[in-house]
């Protein structure tokens, strides 16, 4: 965006013939629009007047008129113009000739460069006197434009780095620590740091870096060194950011960590071992608890700082779940005994579940305990426990003693081991509402995983009530959301299979970036759910140790939406987009018919149409044993049957699998081959053993993150010795990992 027909060079003159009383310049705007009538402008002025401030702070801070509303008012009456700093195009030049302690002081950005004159963006008309200041330091003549304070803030971050001021104070210091620390003096350098660590503009940048990441909704702080830089990041919404910091903070990095340790009650002369703290923050009226976390590098201490409210309000409604698995839920928490295990991996929302499930249950006539590794949250009228395996305080010892404590309710962090599951069965089967969660993939496996650490399979049966897999996804940002009428044919296509709709009806939404969500198009996480009841038909199927792909199935049968369903049915309500929900779930596998049947697959890169029915037997997951494992295979890509012949002059690919069986295998390419063509695989099983050599055809292509593709193969020609030997690698990697 540029200027517009604005003369910036020429209004400075007009500007300097007006009168100085900009506050009865703008008390007369203001009664012209009807904003304020005079009778209410006359004490504002002189309190203006009394404090030696202007009229246009004293509005600001009664809030009295809106300051956007302001900086028109003022801009329209000294014909000033007005710049909108998130879409102009600041010059980078205009910024490298103005100090930023210059910038701060004046509180002014520089946005434009030309012919000795320097644009500044302010959000207060500058009296004649800071001009032939501004414009002495600098050299340059100076034209304004009116911004507001927050835009001017947000671009000094962005143009010279979060708390350049700050850095730009202490950089007289900084050196010297550093030199210190290289002479070979570790003791005095180490008592250098901890009097910098405790200097007034070091606790002031560490507070700006917390205080930045929680204005920004960061979840986690990331300070990581390297060898001659260091990177600041935020985690927002589940990814990481970079920060722009000036390269001055490579200087301080000793004395920032060693004021980290310090909040934390750290030993800051330890720095070969990992440690973790606590410390408690207020920022304006919200508490927050800070879980601190080091680790040595070769280039010194990393750092992550993970943000955690002291109180947050948990409600079940606005987890994502849907209605109708709203209701399941209370009706499965009011229950009077029993298991509810929430699975997924690690950051998907299992402990956040949990909380609200117990904040609905939380009453007076409840007596509810928890053993947790950490406490993320404090819960009133909740007594929770910390675990500390150093002193012997594991979850198996501490569910023991819970029982004496005569709870109601238990919540119990993560069943890891059969000491822990079997206490928490026997304390379920004896009267009490167990909460739990489970590292694995969908609901369906957290019923095999408790089989395989040893838990009889009669007692899951009997004392689990369901299973909840859970994912999370990133929200359309609302301000700037629309329907995307050139989405893909094939994203159509694949929802309205998985859904079965019609593609007519199927309708996606994104966002385009917008200021509110830092263009990144998202704003906020929710949660996608499966959830598998342990009815009768579920449980005949635990009891003779049926596999989870086949309970699954049964689920699915009694109307279980699984993952994917449910993340279809959020980008139908316009909530997310179909790349997110491809990112966390797999493809709907439930829908490939069984060995022997021809199949009509419905993928990412082919309309449904197009794919023709497969001539040979599918041999899936279905009917194999799968390993989530590495494995080193080459492969060429064979468009054609007319092209087995010239497959030698084809190129050569290396990939590494996902997962693996002796039906088949997933891998992640670069590039996505086509819907029809063939693949020869070698695949390097890690045994000992030679290659194996075969054929396979492509059965799904689905985009997993930007300019990546998960391939999934059924092998063709491979002979009855491979496949044995597939299946002794799967079952005994399996074993090894208990999967």
């Amino acid at each position: 965006m540029g200027f517009g027909n604005w003369d910036l060079t020429g209004w400075c003159l007009e500007f300097n013939k007006m009168p100085k009383k900009i506050d009865t310049i703008l008390a007369e705007a203001i009664t012209e629009k009807g904003l304020l009538s005079k009778e209410d402008l006359e004490p504002l002025l002189k309190e203006a007047e009394g404090s030696g401030k202007s009229l246009q702070e004293v509005l600001l801070e009664r809030k009295a008129v809106a300051e956007r509303q302001l900086l028109s008012l003022l801009a329209a009456a000294l014909k000033i113009p007005t710049l909108n700093l998130k879409e102009v195009v600041i010059d980078k030049g205009a910024i490298a000739k103005v100090p930023i302690k210059i910038a701060t002081y004046y509180k002014f950005i520089p946005v434009k460069l030309e012919d000795r004159i320097i644009t500044i963006a302010v959000s207060n008309v500058l009296d004649i006197k800071t001009q032939d200041e501004i414009r002495t330091q600098l050299g340059f003549d100076i034209a304004m434009g009116l911004s507001p304070q927050e835009d001017i803030q947000e671009a000094l971050k962005k143009y010279y780095g979060l708390a350049a001021e700050t850095l730009d104070k202490i950089s007289a210091v900084g050196p010297k620590e550093q030199a210190a620390t290289k002479q070979g003096e570790p003791q005095e350098a180490i008592e250098d740091i901890e009097r910098l660590a405790e200097d007034a503009s070091v606790v002031r940048l560490v507070n700006q870096i917390i205080l930045e990441g929680w204005k920004k909704r960061a979840t986690d702080i990331h300070i990581e060194p390297y060898r001659s830089d260091v990177t600041l990041r935020y985690r927002i919404d589940g990814l990481l950011y970079d920060v722009r910091v000036g390269q001055e903070v490579r200087n301080f990095l000793s004395a920032i960590i060693s004021r980290i340790k310090i909040m934390s009650n750290l030993n800051i002369v330890e720095r070969r071992l990992p440690q973790d703290g606590r410390a408690i923050v207020k920022v304006q009226e919200q508490v927050l608890d800070l879980r601190i976390s080091t680790i040595p590098t070769p280039f010194g201490e990393s750092v992550v700082i993970r943000i955690l409210p002291t109180t947050m309000l948990f409600n079940l409604e606005k987890l994502g779940l849907a209605k109708k698995d709203v209701q399941l839920l209370e009706t499965l928490i009011t229950k009077p005994h029993g298991i509810i295990f929430v699975t997924g991996p690690t950051g998907s929302g299992k402990t956040t579940t949990l909380y609200a499930c117990l904040s609905r249950i939380n009453t007076k006539e409840r007596k509810i305990i928890t053993i947790e590794d950490p406490i993320e949250y404090e819960l009133e009228g909740i007594t929770q426990i910390q675990v500390l395996p150093e002193i012997g305080l594991d979850f198996a010892r501490g569910l023991r003693s819970i029982l004496r404590h005569d709870p109601d309710v238990i919540m119990v962090g993560e069943v890891r081991d059969l000491e822990t599951a079997e206490i928490a069965i026997r304390v379920a089967l004896t009267g009490h509402l167990v909460f739990s969660t489970l590292h694995t993939n969908d609901a369906a496996s957290g019923i095999t995983r408790l089989i395989d650490i040893g838990v009889e399979p009669y007692l899951v049966s009997s004392s689990v009530e369901a299973f909840i897999a859970q994912r999370l996804i990133r929200v359309n940002c609302p301000e700037c959301k629309f329907e995307d009428t050139k989405a893909a044919l094939e994203l159509k296509q694949m929802i309205a299979h998985d859904l079965g709709m019609k593609v007519d009806a199927i309708k996606i939404s994104r966002s385009k970036g917008c200021p509110v969500c830092n263009f990144t198009g998202f704003f906020g996480r929710t949660a996608v759910y499966e959830v598998i009841l342990i009815d009768d038909t579920i449980k005949d199927l635990i009891v003779k140790k049926t596999p989870s792909s086949q309970i699954k199935k049964a689920a699915v049968a009694s109307g279980m939406r699984t993952l994917r369903q449910d993340g279809w049915q959020k980008v139908l309500l316009g909530i997310t987009t179909p790349e997110e929900v491809m990112k966390v779930t797999s493809a709907e596998e439930e829908r490939i018919p069984e060995k022997g049947q021809g199949v009509q697959v419905p993928t990412f890169g082919s309309p449904i149409s197009s794919v023709p029915e497969l001539p040979i037997p599918i041999f899936d997951s279905r009917v194999f044993k799968r390993l989530n494992s590495k494995v080193n295979i080459h492969y060429r890509v064979i468009k054609s049957k007319d092209d087995l012949v010239k497959k030698g002059l084809l190129p050569e690919h290396l990939s590494a699998t996902r997962d693996i069986s002796a039906g088949g295998l997933l891998f992640v390419s670069e590039e996505a081959p086509p819907m029809d063509a063939f693949l020869e695989l070698n695949i390097e099983l890690p045994d000992g053993g030679p290659a194996i050599e075969c054929l396979a055809r492509i059965i799904r292509i689905e985009q997993a993150v930007q300019r990546h593709y998960n391939i999934a193969v059924c092998f063709l020609d491979i002979t009855g010795a491979q496949r044995t030997r597939l299946n002794k690698y799967v079952d005994t990697e399996g074993g090894s990992q208990n999967l």
